[in-house]
């Protein structure tokens, strides 16, 4: 008598099994093909939840599947350790983040190999450990060595939740954190940058070497980095008096064709000449009112098409270089300093922002670009000097047309790529007032943070000598351990950590007190993987080159611009340094689904989460495992079903009955006309389930596997004892056990050696062969419809053609009645499925 399916049994055993024989360890190995399988390393924020375990067991199945093909397979884990939600976890609990984040560091890792994922546990990296973080600190001094690193005093998000500044990535929605979801708020501060604009063409370009990211995140980073073509225009500055000075200032603009049409000149307000502009003068007060409204706004609300435009003359003036025409100078909140120039030439019959903010204020709006169907179009077509200052229109044009009232270039076509830009910017260049350009939403990354639980920044403020960067030989900058965080203490508050002395001078100095991001951390840490324990050097090369790059990443879709471009820009510089051959770190990328309930996110505030540790203890990993990969494509969002999972660990429960059995039954026959048919069903199913696995269909390679389950337990039961091939069905069971490792490592292995009797692991199994030949089925059977309801069934042979299968279909006794005294109006036929008649 077969013992039933336990998984408590054997799952745990396994792991021990596994840990002690290093199954699986990463080898390079120049003979065999690589495969680097990864997903995105967690943060250790506590229990693992329904998230961790779909994101990583896909991984996972890739990971175990490459190696069953012959590949050496790097599969790594580490844990994302630096960081805002250690700190407020840390002040909650009254504990040092250090203490709060390697506790949840062990629980995470001992949930991970309870699931059975299978990592090379000698590749760990914890980014808050001295030995991964001194790293960090490195690639900071040499990207300022290759003048990427600059600190500079501008307006800079600053979360009031997290008391700390933001980069532009991550102000999201309506101006909030992206993690605490506090209104963000504009601050003058000196901060860090890396300079990742130096970047923003190739970062761009790139985007088209990669076949095998989703096109929905290349297009989110296309649209964040920005890229716009147009012309700089240098605008001269009137003085007081309204007379020309030789200071000037230069805009971007896409619509250099609309350039008559600028009837006002808009700086941001915090743009230095505002101030400059208007210090001591009448217009100063109602200049810092709007000032002052748009410090209290965020950057996605000033720019929203619903937000209120606020202005106010400064009373001084510019003049546009096309017509010579003086425009007075506005301030305005919906103009933003980080973006362009922090100045815009407004051509409100062209711009709806500018054509609300003219309205408002009174202020002209003359016609420069007129559709070919505008009526206006028949008044001043042909019309080269202004006779018209305001448009009967209710809303701006922005679309290609025919310039108007426009000198010289009158009559040309305007819009986007025109000839009209064109003839205007070459116009401008050739007087020294313009020029061709080239703009990028992308800004620099802002790295300073003003919190703790950081890496520290390797730099150091003499009085003598300025900002000197902490010698290589001096690394790591150690992050004290005695910084009280409970009471609000930061580095700036500890002087026993920034009291030191300046390398170059020896003179008293202070070290810097701010971390950095934590996006530095995990922008490199799959170049670490490659070479984990090295304390000599940030990795060895030549091991980069045999693993890199990443084959196979799988994350989440709320990483695609944030994490995902940094470590694009970090690549693209170590390959500039010599580090690494290839520009790209990831080949292939899968933003793999939610898991929700309901259709609802799980959150504990909502009290809907379902912990992975009960499941795990009522059904085993495997049946998770499974069930977690069988509910829907990895691609789309999943709703949790408890009856889908007890479907599952009875699916298993049958699996291992089958192989059970048979393992037990002593050879007999040689197979009759249904063992034909059971081992042209598992030459299907295996080139089914390989094609489905490297499609990332795990889904539907379940369900072929499923097939091929019910397909042996028929012939197993049907067979006469006397007939049945043992050997045939023992090949299926071991076909059967193999197949499913990837999915049910732990079922598999004890399948495997314990009653199927093999030494060696099921892991290091060859993948199971298939003949496409001996898949093909000699005959195929068709549904036949009529008017959409099934009719009949008939069976052709499987290279039938149309013609046949349709004569097939009418021949059918029960078909042709339904047929009789009626007209064919069409025939649908699906191959190898459906005929469908439709009749009247």
């Amino acid at each position: 008598m077969s013992r039933p399916y336990d998984p408590h049994s054997f799952e745990e055993k396994w792991q021990a099994v596994w840990e002690a024989e290093r199954l699986d360890a990463a080898v390079e190995d120049p003979d065999r093909p690589k495969k680097y399988v990864l997903e995105m390393f967690p943060y250790p924020s506590g229990d693992i939840h329904m998230g961790h375990v779909r994101n990583y067991s896909i991984g996972d199945v890739v990971a175990r599947y490459f190696r069953m093909r012959g590949y050496s397979v790097l599969h790594p884990i580490g844990w994302d350790a630096f960081g805002l939600p250690a700190e407020n976890a840390a002040i909650k609990s009254q504990t040092h983040p250090a203490t709060w984040t390697y506790g949840n560091i062990e629980r995470q890792a001992a949930s991970f190999r309870r699931m059975g994922f299978s990592y090379d546990w000698d590749r760990t990296v914890r980014s808050c450990d001295v030995d991964y973080y001194r790293w960090g600190q490195w690639i900071f001094l040499k990207f300022w060595e290759r003048g990427l690193v600059e600190r500079k005093k501008s307006a800079v998000n600053w979360c009031p939740g997290c008391k700390t500044v933001l980069a532009n990535e991550q102000v999201i929605g309506d101006g909030v954190c992206w993690r605490c979801k506090s209104v963000v708020e504009k601050r003058e501060l000196e901060q860090w940058y890396f300079k990742i604009t130096e970047y923003a063409q190739e970062l761009l370009d790139d985007l088209e070497t990669l076949p095998g990211w989703p096109d929905r995140v290349k297009t989110m980073q296309a649209n964040w980095i920005g890229r716009s073509e147009g012309a700089e225009v240098d605008f001269t500055v009137c003085d007081a008096a309204g007379e020309p000075t030789e200071q000037t200032i230069t805009v971007f603009t896409t619509r250099p064709d609309t350039l008559f049409g600028c009837s006002f000149f808009l700086l941001a307000p915090e743009h230095p000449l505002v101030r400059e502009f208007t210090a001591g003068t009448a217009y100063a007060a109602a200049v810092q009112e709007v000032v002052q409204a748009a410090s209290r706004e965020t950057a996605v609300s000033r720019t929203s098409g619903e937000a209120e435009k606020l202005g106010a003359f400064t009373g001084r003036y510019v003049i546009n270089p096309v017509n010579g025409e003086k425009v007075p100078v506005w301030v305005s909140n919906y103009v933003l300093m980080e973006y362009g120039t922090g100045a815009v030439m407004a051509v409100p019959c062209g711009d709806e922002r500018d054509f609300e903010f003219a309205r408002k204020y009174g202020l002209p709006i003359p016609p420069v670009v007129v559709a070919d169907d505008d009526p206006l179009l028949g008044e001043l077509q042909g019309v080269a000097e202004r006779i018209m200052t305001d448009v009967p229109w209710t809303e701006a044009y922005d679309g290609p047309g025919v310039m108007v009232q426009s000198g010289a270039f009158t009559g040309l076509r305007g819009g986007k790529a025109s000839e009209g830009m064109r003839a205007v910017t070459e116009w401008l260049a050739a007087r020294g007032q313009g020029r061709f350009a080239v703009n990028y939403r992308l800004r620099d990354w802002l790295i300073s943070r003003q919190r703790y639980w950081g890496n520290p920044i390797p730099v150091i403020h003499c009085p003598e000598c300025g900002l000197v960067p902490v010698p290589e030989a001096d690394l790591p900058v150690v992050l004290p351990m005695d910084v009280d965080i409970t009471k609000g203490e930061t580095l700036a508050d500890h002087p026993e950590f920034y009291n030191t002395t300046c390398p170059r001078c020896g003179g008293a100095a202070r070290r810097e007190t701010d971390t950095m991001d934590t996006f530095t951390c995990s922008s490199w840490y799959y170049f670490r993987y490659c070479d984990a324990q090295n304390s000599s050097a940030i990795f060895d090369t030549a091991k980069v080159a045999y693993w890199m790059p990443v084959d196979q990443y799988i994350g989440g879709i709320e990483h695609a611009i944030l994490h995902l471009l940094y470590s694009r820009f970090f690549t693209k510089v170590f390959r500039d340094m010599g580090l690494a051959d290839f520009s790209e770190p990831f080949t292939n990328l899968l933003t793999q689904g939610m898991v929700k309930k309901d259709g609802e996110t799980m959150s504990k505030s909502k009290g809907n989460v379902v912990a992975p540790e009960e499941m795990v203890a009522r059904f085993g990993a495997d049946a998770l495992r499974v069930y977690i990969l069988f509910m829907a494509p990895p691609d789309k969002d999943l709703d949790w079903s408890q009856e889908g999972l007890e479907g599952i660990y009875r699916f298993l429960g049958r699996l291992w009955r089958y192989v059970t059995e048979v393992a037990e039954q002593e050879d007999a026959a040689t197979g009759d006309e249904g063992a034909t048919a059971l081992r042209r069903e598992r030459h299907r199913v295996v080139g089914k389930v390989t094609e489905d696995i490297e499609r990332f269909q795990f889904n539907t390679a379940l369900s072929a596997m499923m097939e091929l389950l019910n397909a042996a337990n028929d012939y197993h039961r049907t067979a006469a004892p006397d007939v049945r091939d043992t050997a045939l069905e023992r090949e299926v069971a071991e076909t059967l056990t193999l197949l499913i490792a990837p999915y049910a490592p732990h079922m598999a292995e004890e399948l495997w050696r314990e009653v199927l009797g093999h030494r060696a692991s099921v892991h290091r199994e060859p993948w199971p062969s298939w003949d496409p030949a001996l898949a093909q089925a000699e005959e195929v059977e068709y549904a036949v419809q009529v008017n959409g309801k099934v009719r009949g069934r008939v069976s052709v042979p499987a290279d039938a053609d149309s013609a046949t299968v349709e004569a097939a279909a009418r021949a059918d006794e029960r078909v042709a009645e339904h047929l009789a005294g009626r007209e064919v109006t069409k025939v649908v036929i699906v191959p190898g499925k459906l005929v469908s008649f439709v009749v009247r």
